[in-house]
């Protein structure tokens, strides 16, 4: 998996696989990216219902978002609904459920960079209570406005601002089709002492920073990374467990996601490997916590 760089695009699928042609042209580039990677979720886990499905967005349908607002203040009179209709952030998940006739309990999450982590939670929280398989992802769009604003507030990033989409299968036991299990999920907004979270979560589960295998962390604000690097080292994580996902997603509120299905990847290339810890300190205000288990271990 090469780092992402300026000349890199989109991985993007044949979407004719997954959504008819006429839906197809009427959907924005987040909503093919969701509905696509939800669909194929579901046919690795085969599984053709799930009974809920959760989503957590950070900026929404920003592409729907900007034509409803350019066709504000250019139109006069009455408005077309179908752009204001489809920017919202419940969309998302909305567009999921008709594409696959699913009338199960259906729910978005967005608070910023723990948008993914809020959904984990609700995810686990309707396990416990009495879903048996639950549909969970997290998606977010780049348009070229966010370019514009990016250069007008002269902020550096150490990576680009893309898009992506990362859908899983949660279910309450595990099936054939398991690579790991979710220890536990913590979402830490206006934090403070970034060491002692992480300390005390990982007191909690009863793991050892030692007993980390891999620490997959976001790095795009200097002075939390360096906070971050040596919380682990000093605490016995070697610099060659800790890699920031960042190089490989590029920048969208919702990468977290994509740590998360890189951690499962990781487990099937690596057998010997038990715990991972996803630490997303994208947002130097807010933390989120992952630690997975791989259920081979």
């Amino acid at each position: 998996m090469a780092p992402i760089s300026v000349h890199s695009e989109l991985l993007s699928p044949n979407y004719k696989d997954y959504i008819e042609g006429g839906l197809l042209r009427r959907m924005s580039k987040i909503l093919r990216m969701s509905v696509a990677c939800a669909k194929d979720s579901l046919q690795q886990a085969k599984l053709d219902q799930p009974d809920s499905i959760v989503v957590g967005t950070g900026l929404g349908c920003l592409q729907d978002t900007e034509k409803f607002l350019n066709t504000f203040l250019t139109v006069e009179g009455l408005l077309p609904p179908t752009s204001f209709i489809q920017s919202t952030h419940n969309t998302i998940a909305g567009q999921i459920s008709l594409s696959i006739g699913n009338h199960g309990y259906n729910m978005t999450h967005t608070q910023n960079t723990l948008s993914f982590e809020h959904a984990l939670i609700d995810t686990e929280l309707l396990l416990q209570e009495s879903d048996y398989q639950v549909l969970v992802g997290a998606a977010d769009e780049h348009i070229d406005f966010l370019d514009q604003v990016k250069t007008e507030l002269d902020l550096v990033l150490p990576v680009a601002l893309t898009s992506g989409a990362s859908f899983f299968v949660a279910t309450r036991d595990r099936g054939d089709a398991a690579r790991g299990q979710i220890v536990g999920i913590e979402a830490f907004g206006m934090v403070e002492n970034i060491h002692d979270r992480i300390g005390s979560f990982l007191d909690e589960h009863k793991i050892s920073a030692t007993s980390l295998d891999l620490v997959l962390f976001a790095g795009a604000d200097i002075a939390v990374c360096e906070t971050v690097l040596a919380s682990l080292t000093q605490a016995g994580v070697r610099e060659d467990q800790i890699l920031d996902y960042l190089s490989y997603s590029g920048i969208y509120p919702t990468s977290s996601a994509f740590a998360l299905h890189l951690a499962l990847d990781q487990f099937k290339l690596n057998t010997s490997y038990r715990y991972i810890l996803v630490c997303n300190c994208l947002n130097r205000n807010n933390l989120g916590l992952i630690l997975v288990e791989s259920v081979e271990a």
